[in-house]
Protein backbone atom coordinates (compact mmCIF):
# COMPACT_ATOMS: atom_id res chain seq x y z
CA UNK A 1 0.00 0.00 0.00
CA UNK A 2 1.76 3.25 -1.25
CA UNK A 3 1.59 6.55 0.97
CA UNK A 4 0.06 9.67 0.25
CA UNK A 5 1.23 11.17 -2.69
CA UNK A 6 -0.06 14.80 -2.12
CA UNK A 7 2.40 17.41 -2.13
CA UNK A 8 2.71 21.27 -1.10
CA UNK A 9 0.57 22.62 1.28
CA UNK A 10 -2.21 20.40 1.11
CA UNK A 11 0.62 17.34 1.25
CA UNK A 12 2.19 19.34 4.00
CA UNK A 13 -0.96 19.43 6.00
CA UNK A 14 -2.24 15.64 5.48
CA UNK A 15 1.73 14.84 7.04
CA UNK A 16 0.83 17.44 10.09
CA UNK A 17 -2.60 16.54 11.19
CA UNK A 18 -1.64 12.71 10.72
CA UNK A 19 1.12 13.44 13.09
CA UNK A 20 -0.65 15.26 15.65
CA UNK A 21 -3.66 12.27 15.62
CA UNK A 22 -1.26 9.37 15.71
CA UNK A 23 1.11 11.37 18.63
CA UNK A 24 -1.98 12.59 20.66
CA UNK A 25 -1.63 16.10 20.39
CA UNK A 26 -5.46 15.65 19.21
CA UNK A 27 -6.55 13.34 21.80
CA UNK A 28 -8.88 9.72 20.51
CA UNK A 29 -12.49 10.46 21.05
CA UNK A 30 -12.72 14.41 21.10
CA UNK A 31 -14.20 16.38 18.62
CA UNK A 32 -12.00 19.06 17.26
CA UNK A 33 -12.57 22.69 16.40
CA UNK A 34 -12.10 23.15 13.48
CA UNK A 35 -12.30 27.21 12.91
CA UNK A 36 -10.06 27.06 15.25
CA UNK A 37 -7.88 24.25 13.60
CA UNK A 38 -7.90 26.08 10.16
CA UNK A 39 -6.87 29.45 11.92
CA UNK A 40 -3.77 27.57 13.63
CA UNK A 41 -2.89 26.37 10.45
CA UNK A 42 -3.99 29.36 8.36
CA UNK A 43 -5.71 27.61 6.35
CA UNK A 44 -9.42 27.76 4.38
CA UNK A 45 -12.01 25.67 5.74
CA UNK A 46 -11.90 24.23 2.29
CA UNK A 47 -8.47 23.61 1.87
CA UNK A 48 -8.47 21.96 5.38
CA UNK A 49 -11.46 19.57 4.66
CA UNK A 50 -10.02 18.40 1.71
CA UNK A 51 -6.79 17.15 4.10
CA UNK A 52 -9.43 15.78 6.78
CA UNK A 53 -11.18 13.80 3.76
CA UNK A 54 -7.32 12.12 2.99
CA UNK A 55 -7.43 11.38 7.06
CA UNK A 56 -10.42 9.94 7.03
CA UNK A 57 -9.73 7.50 4.52
CA UNK A 58 -7.14 6.17 6.56
CA UNK A 59 -9.43 5.62 9.16
CA UNK A 60 -8.80 8.64 11.47
CA UNK A 61 -11.08 10.82 11.77
CA UNK A 62 -14.79 10.75 10.75
CA UNK A 63 -17.79 13.21 10.59
CA UNK A 64 -20.85 12.77 12.71
CA UNK A 65 -24.23 14.75 12.71
CA UNK A 66 -24.44 17.05 15.52
CA UNK A 67 -21.26 16.00 17.25
CA UNK A 68 -18.93 17.52 14.43
CA UNK A 69 -15.54 15.65 13.45
CA UNK A 70 -13.86 13.32 15.74
CA UNK A 71 -10.26 11.82 16.00
CA UNK A 72 -11.47 8.10 15.79
CA UNK A 73 -10.07 5.47 18.45
CA UNK A 74 -6.92 3.72 17.65
CA UNK A 75 -8.45 0.44 16.80
CA UNK A 76 -10.33 2.00 14.05
CA UNK A 77 -7.21 3.65 12.19
CA UNK A 78 -6.11 1.43 9.52
CA UNK A 79 -2.46 0.30 10.47
CA UNK A 80 -1.52 -0.60 7.23
CA UNK A 81 -1.74 2.31 6.09
CA UNK A 82 2.23 3.43 4.56
CA UNK A 83 1.77 6.82 5.71
CA UNK A 84 0.13 5.72 9.69
CA UNK A 85 3.24 3.30 9.86
CA UNK A 86 5.08 6.08 9.62
CA UNK A 87 3.70 8.70 11.00
CA UNK A 88 4.09 6.17 13.82
CA UNK A 89 7.61 5.44 13.56
CA UNK A 90 7.92 9.05 13.65
CA UNK A 91 6.15 9.79 17.09
CA UNK A 92 8.95 7.34 18.43
CA UNK A 93 6.55 4.09 18.40
CA UNK A 94 9.77 2.67 16.00
CA UNK A 95 10.33 -0.35 17.89
CA UNK A 96 7.02 -1.59 18.21
CA UNK A 97 5.93 -0.88 14.47
CA UNK A 98 9.09 -3.19 13.45
CA UNK A 99 8.10 -6.44 15.74
CA UNK A 100 4.41 -5.98 14.69
CA UNK A 101 5.52 -5.93 11.01
CA UNK A 102 8.11 -8.47 11.78
CA UNK A 103 5.24 -10.97 13.15
CA UNK A 104 3.07 -10.51 10.45
CA UNK A 105 6.17 -11.29 7.84
CA UNK A 106 6.82 -14.09 9.71
CA UNK A 107 3.27 -15.38 9.65
CA UNK A 108 2.92 -15.03 5.57
CA UNK A 109 6.52 -15.14 3.86
CA UNK A 110 7.94 -18.24 4.78
CA UNK A 111 4.87 -19.79 3.40
CA UNK A 112 5.05 -17.43 0.41
CA UNK A 113 8.26 -19.04 0.14
CA UNK A 114 7.04 -22.94 0.12
CA UNK A 115 4.38 -21.88 -2.52
CA UNK A 116 7.33 -20.13 -4.57
CA UNK A 117 9.04 -23.18 -4.95
CA UNK A 118 6.28 -25.02 -5.88
CA UNK A 119 5.07 -22.84 -8.68
CA UNK A 120 7.86 -20.19 -9.69
CA UNK A 121 8.11 -19.55 -13.21
CA UNK A 122 11.52 -19.75 -14.98
CA UNK A 123 11.05 -15.85 -15.86
CA UNK A 124 10.12 -15.77 -12.14
CA UNK A 125 13.72 -17.26 -11.45
CA UNK A 126 15.39 -14.88 -13.64
CA UNK A 127 13.49 -11.85 -12.15
CA UNK A 128 14.73 -13.52 -8.40
CA UNK A 129 18.54 -13.30 -9.84
CA UNK A 130 18.28 -9.42 -11.30
CA UNK A 131 16.78 -8.58 -7.90
CA UNK A 132 19.61 -10.01 -6.11
CA UNK A 133 21.96 -8.58 -8.49
CA UNK A 134 19.98 -5.42 -7.92
CA UNK A 135 21.19 -5.90 -3.84
CA UNK A 136 24.73 -6.80 -4.70
CA UNK A 137 25.29 -3.40 -6.36
CA UNK A 138 23.09 -1.65 -3.61
CA UNK A 139 25.19 -2.89 -0.62
CA UNK A 140 26.74 0.17 1.23
CA UNK A 141 24.81 2.85 -1.18
CA UNK A 142 22.09 5.24 0.09
CA UNK A 143 19.33 3.88 2.06
CA UNK A 144 16.62 4.59 -1.04
CA UNK A 145 18.61 1.74 -3.89
CA UNK A 146 19.01 -0.67 -0.84
CA UNK A 147 14.97 -0.85 -0.41
CA UNK A 148 14.81 -0.53 -3.55
CA UNK A 149 16.46 -3.72 -4.57
CA UNK A 150 15.08 -5.66 -1.48
CA UNK A 151 11.49 -4.78 -2.37
CA UNK A 152 11.67 -5.92 -5.72
CA UNK A 153 13.24 -9.43 -4.41
CA UNK A 154 10.63 -9.36 -1.94
CA UNK A 155 7.58 -8.39 -4.16
CA UNK A 156 9.01 -11.15 -6.87
CA UNK A 157 9.08 -13.82 -4.08
CA UNK A 158 5.48 -13.37 -3.46
CA UNK A 159 3.97 -12.93 -7.17
CA UNK A 160 6.12 -16.65 -7.66
CA UNK A 161 3.21 -17.93 -5.46
CA UNK A 162 0.86 -17.40 -8.09
CA UNK A 163 -1.70 -16.71 -5.37
CA UNK A 164 -3.43 -13.03 -6.03
CA UNK A 165 -3.62 -12.51 -2.13
CA UNK A 166 -0.20 -13.00 -1.42
CA UNK A 167 0.86 -11.10 -4.26
CA UNK A 168 -0.63 -8.29 -2.44
CA UNK A 169 0.79 -8.48 0.98
CA UNK A 170 4.06 -6.20 0.09
CA UNK A 171 1.24 -3.93 2.23
CA UNK A 172 2.79 -5.17 5.03
CA UNK A 173 6.42 -5.64 3.63
CA UNK A 174 7.28 -2.37 1.96
CA UNK A 175 7.40 -0.09 5.18
CA UNK A 176 8.93 -3.03 6.93
CA UNK A 177 11.74 -2.78 4.27
CA UNK A 178 11.61 0.85 4.32
CA UNK A 179 11.81 1.11 8.39
CA UNK A 180 14.37 -1.83 8.84
CA UNK A 181 16.55 -0.60 5.95
CA UNK A 182 16.99 3.05 6.50
CA UNK A 183 17.96 2.15 10.00
CA UNK A 184 20.31 0.20 9.29
CA UNK A 185 22.06 3.32 6.80
CA UNK A 186 21.10 5.35 9.78
CA UNK A 187 23.56 3.82 11.81
CA UNK A 188 26.14 3.21 9.67
CA UNK A 189 25.65 -0.99 9.62
CA UNK A 190 26.09 -2.29 5.74
CA UNK A 191 26.50 -5.59 5.76
CA UNK A 192 25.92 -7.66 2.64
CA UNK A 193 22.36 -8.89 3.00
CA UNK A 194 22.95 -11.22 -0.30
CA UNK A 195 23.77 -14.15 0.95
CA UNK A 196 20.80 -14.67 2.96
CA UNK A 197 18.35 -14.27 0.03
CA UNK A 198 20.19 -16.04 -1.76
CA UNK A 199 19.68 -18.67 0.13
CA UNK A 200 15.83 -18.31 0.08
CA UNK A 201 16.70 -18.37 -4.08
CA UNK A 202 18.64 -21.34 -3.96
CA UNK A 203 15.99 -23.70 -2.68
CA UNK A 204 13.27 -22.05 -4.81
CA UNK A 205 15.16 -22.97 -7.55
CA UNK A 206 15.54 -26.54 -6.77
CA UNK A 207 11.83 -26.34 -5.87
CA UNK A 208 12.44 -27.65 -1.92
CA UNK A 209 9.62 -26.07 -0.50
CA UNK A 210 10.77 -26.68 3.43
CA UNK A 211 14.14 -24.99 2.78
CA UNK A 212 12.44 -22.04 1.09
CA UNK A 213 10.59 -21.54 4.11
CA UNK A 214 13.17 -22.87 6.45
CA UNK A 215 15.71 -19.72 4.69
CA UNK A 216 13.05 -17.32 4.69
CA UNK A 217 12.47 -17.72 8.78
CA UNK A 218 16.10 -17.36 8.65
CA UNK A 219 16.40 -14.51 6.87
CA UNK A 220 13.45 -12.57 8.90
CA UNK A 221 14.88 -13.39 11.71
CA UNK A 222 18.32 -11.97 11.32
CA UNK A 223 16.63 -8.49 10.10
CA UNK A 224 14.63 -8.34 13.12
CA UNK A 225 17.46 -9.00 15.43
CA UNK A 226 19.33 -6.77 13.65
CA UNK A 227 17.12 -3.70 13.49
CA UNK A 228 16.38 -4.37 17.54
CA UNK A 229 19.89 -4.18 18.41
CA UNK A 230 20.05 -0.65 16.42
CA UNK A 231 17.49 0.67 18.15
CA UNK A 232 18.12 -0.55 22.21
CA UNK A 233 21.46 0.80 21.75
CA UNK A 234 20.60 4.32 20.43
CA UNK A 235 18.13 4.77 23.21
CA UNK A 236 15.05 4.58 20.72
CA UNK A 237 13.13 1.46 22.37
CA UNK A 238 9.62 2.63 23.50
CA UNK A 239 6.47 0.96 24.80
CA UNK A 240 3.25 2.18 23.39
CA UNK A 241 0.35 2.32 25.46
CA UNK A 242 -2.78 0.85 23.89
CA UNK A 243 -4.85 1.52 25.89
Amino acid sequence: MNGYNGRGVHGHTVTELGMWIVSGALPQGQPIDLQALGEDLDLSMTALREALKVLAAKGLLEARQRRGTLVLPRERWNLLDADVIRWRNEAGETLEVLRDLAEVRAAIEPEAASLAALRRTEAELTELDAALDAMREAVGREAPEAVAADLRFHRTLLRATHNEMFARMDVFIEPALRLRDGLVHQHGRHEDPVPSHARVVDAVRAGDAEAAANAARALLAKATEDAERLLEASGEKRVVDRG
